[in-house]
C-alpha cells in the first residue's frame, strides 16, 4: 500500500472517529433553580438535568458549562417536574349533549381523527403518560401506534382497549338502544356472562392488543341504566378476568361506585379502582392491605353534578345519578386520604375536558393531600401503579427524559400545575417558553 493510500485511509478513519465522537458528545443541558424529582419530598436547588439519547443521563450540582455542539434550555424561572402521568383517560371522545347519539353519524375514522386533538392537547398540558381505560376497542390502539411512529404527537398510551361488562352493564354499548339497534354484544364486544366469556374477552383484549384490562364492576353515571351503584360482576366472573389478566401479564384497572361491587373487585385481586365513590372503611382497609390503588377522578364528579344541574343537558335517566354520585366523591377523597390508601393520578378527561387534566391537582389539595403528594400521584405512585418505575415517573439517571416545567411554584400554590411552560418527552421538546 502506497503512502498516499494509507494517509487517505487515515484520515477517513478520523473523520468517521470525530463524527461519532461528536453525535455522542452533543447533549441537552437543562438548568433548573427548582426541581421536583418525584420521589424527594423536597425540592432540589440549582442543579442541571442532562439528557442524551432520549434519556437523562446525569443530574449534576450547580449549572453545567455546555459542551460544543450541546443546547442549553434555561429553566431557571421555573419549577421542573417529572412528565406528568394521568391513569383514567377517554381520548376517543368529551362528553357532550350528543355524546348518546354521535355513535349514529360518526366513521370510526372520525373518532380516530378528533381524538389526535385530544391527544395533543393532552400532552401540551404536561401530561407525557397516560392510561387509556376504554373505547371501541381499536382506537386507542391505532392512536398509541401513530404516537409511537411519529406520526402525530401525543402521550405514551397504555390502553385498556374496549372495558369489559355485563350483559346490561355500564360498558354495554348496547345500553339505551331500541327497536333494529338493539344488540346482544359477547366477548368480541367486551360484554360477558359467566368465567369462560370472561377469560375469552381478556383474550381477545390480549389479541387487539390491549395493555391491560378494564371492567365495570359496579353501574355507571353516564351510561343509559337505572343504577349506578349494582354490583355488575359475579366473584366467579372477576376472578376468571384477574386470573387470565395474570396470565398474559395485563394489570385489571376497575370502574366502581357501589361498596359491594368494588369489595368483591378488590378480593379478586385487582390492581386499581377507579372513581370509587361508596367506598367504605372496610374497603379502605382491604385496598390497604392488599395495596390497591385508587383513582380518584375527582374532576369527573365535579363535573356531573355541575351538569346534571343543567336542564335538559342529561338523559333522565342519567341525571339523578350525576347529582348523587358526583358530589359524594369529594368527602371520599378526603376519608381514603386520611385512611392512607394509595392513590393514584387520575381524571376521566374525555368526561370532563382534555387538556384541562390538572385541575385534578387542585380538587386533590382541596381535600387534603399536601401538594408534593399530589404531585407525586401523577409521577412516582402512577408509575408505580403501571409497574414502569423502572424507567419514568422520576428525573434520576438512567430513566427516560420526561420533563415538564411549570411557571410558578406548585408546592406554595398548586394551581401552578396548570401553567405548563414546557414539556419534554423521551428527550423530545414539544413545548417550550
Amino acid at each position: 500500500m502506497n503512502s498516499a493510500v494509507l494517509a487517505i485511509r487515515v484520515l477517513t478513519v478520523a473523520v468517521l472517529l470525530w463524527g461519532g465522537l461528536s453525535a455522542c458528545a452533543a447533549e441537552t443541558l437543562i438548568y433548573a433553580a427548582k426541581l421536583i424529582d418525584g420521589r424527594a419530598v423536597q425540592p432540589v436547588s440549582n442543579v442541571t438535568l442532562v439528557v442524551a439519547e432520549g434519556k437523562i443521563s446525569r443530574i449534576v450540582p450547580g449549572f453545567a458549562t455546555p459542551q460544543a455542539g450541546d443546547r442549553v434550555i434555561d429553566l431557571r424561572k421555573y419549577t421542573v417536574v417529572p412528565g406528568l402521568m394521568d391513569m383514567h383517560t377517554h381520548l376517543m371522545s368529551q362528553h357532550s349533549k350528543d355524546s348518546y347519539t354521535e355513535k349514529f353519524f360518526m366513521e370510526d375514522s372520525e373518532y380516530a381523527l378528533r381524538s389526535t386533538v385530544y391527544a395533543r392537547l393532552t400532552l401540551l398540558a404536561g401530561f407525557t403518560t397516560v392510561r387509556e381505560l376504554g373505547d371501541n376497542g381499536v382506537n386507542s390502539v391505532a392512536l398509541r401506534r401513530a404516537i409511537r411512529e411519529g406520526w402525530i404527537i401525543g402521550p405514551r398510551i397504555y390502553t385498556a382497549g374496549k372495558s369489559l361488562a355485563t350483559t346490561g352493564g355500564h360498558a354495554d354499548p348496547s345500553n339505551g338502544q331500541k327497536g333494529r339497534f338493539r344488540e346482544d354484544p359477547g366477548p368480541l364486544d367486551g360484554v360477558i356472562n359467566g368465567p369462560d366469556e370472561a377469560r375469552k374477552a381478556v383474550r381477545q383484549r390480549y389479541k387487539d392488543g390491549a395493555d391491560l384490562i378494564k371492567l365495570t364492576a359496579t353501574g355507571g353515571v353516564l351510561s343509559l341504566a337505572a343504577s349506578g351503584q349494582n354490583p355488575q360482576f359475579t366473584n366467579a366472573e372477576l376472578q376468571a378476568i384477574v386470573e387470565t389478566a395474570r396470565d398474559y401479564g395485563m394489570t385489571v384497572a376497575v370502574h366502581a361506585h357501589g361498596a359491594e361491587g368494588m369489595k368483591r373487585a378488590v378480593l379478586a385481586g385487582v390492581d386499581s379502582i377507579e372513581h370509587g365513590t361508596y367506598m367504605t372503611e372496610e374497603i379502605m382497609g382491604l385496598m390497604k392491605e392488599r395495596g390497591t390503588f385508587w383513582v380518584p377522578t375527582n374532576m369527573a364528579g365535579e363535573w356531573v353534578a355541575k351538569k346534571a344541574a343543567e336542564s335538559g343537558y342529561f338523559p333522565e335517566v342519567v341525571r339523578p345519578k350525576a347529582a348523587a354520585i358526583g358530589s359524594a366523591i369529594r368527602s371520599t377523597f378526603q376519608q381514603a386520604y386520611k385512611a392512607g390508601v394509595r392513590i393514584a393520578f387520575g381524571t376521566d378527561s374525555g368526561v370532563s375536558v382534555h387538556g384541562e387534566n390538572a385541575h385534578e391537582f387542585e380538587l386533590m389539595v382541596e381535600g387534603g393531600m399536601p401538594p408534593m403528594e399530589a404531585i407525586q400521584s401523577a409521577t412516582l405512585q402512577a408509575a408505580r401503579l403501571l409497574k414502569i418505575e423502572e424507567t419514568l415517573g422520576t428525573l434520576e439517571a438512567g430513566k427516560l427524559a420526561d420533563v415538564v416545567a411549570v411557571d410558578g411554584d406548585p408546592l406554595e400554590n398548586i394551581s401552578a400545575m396548570k401553567k405548563v411552560v414546557f414539556v419534554m418527552k423521551d428527550g423530545q421538546v414539544y413545548r417550550e417558553p
